[in-house]
């Protein structure tokens, strides 16, 4: 099996998990506003999800496209500023 990299796809199967949430979060960053990416994983990427959550919230979406049992597919779109589609925080009165 081998790795798919590019600007809007990664399949990290065969990259050592040590490796991948960082690949992930380097990718996330050179992301433009409405920027996508999609994620492919041998399981269900939900620790990524609580991570980026915890650093970059309200600033993406997260759709699974596929969820396994052997195939998870994700796709993560950024957001300018800090909105999203969820609730707003209110540290910029809804600006």
């Amino acid at each position: 099996m081998t790795t798919t990299a590019s600007a809007s796809r990664i399949d990290v199967r065969a990259i050592a998990p040590r490796d991948r949430h960082p690949l992930i979060f380097q990718m996330f960053r050179s992301l433009g506003t409405s920027g996508t990416m999609e994620i492919v994983n041998d399981h269900d990427p939900k620790r990524l999800y609580y991570q980026l959550q915890a650093e970059q919230s309200g600033q993406f979406a997260w759709d699974y496209l596929e969820r396994g049992p052997e195939v998870w597919r994700v796709r993560i779109t950024k957001f300018a500023g800090g909105h999203s589609n969820g609730p707003c925080c209110g540290a910029c009165s809804g600006a």
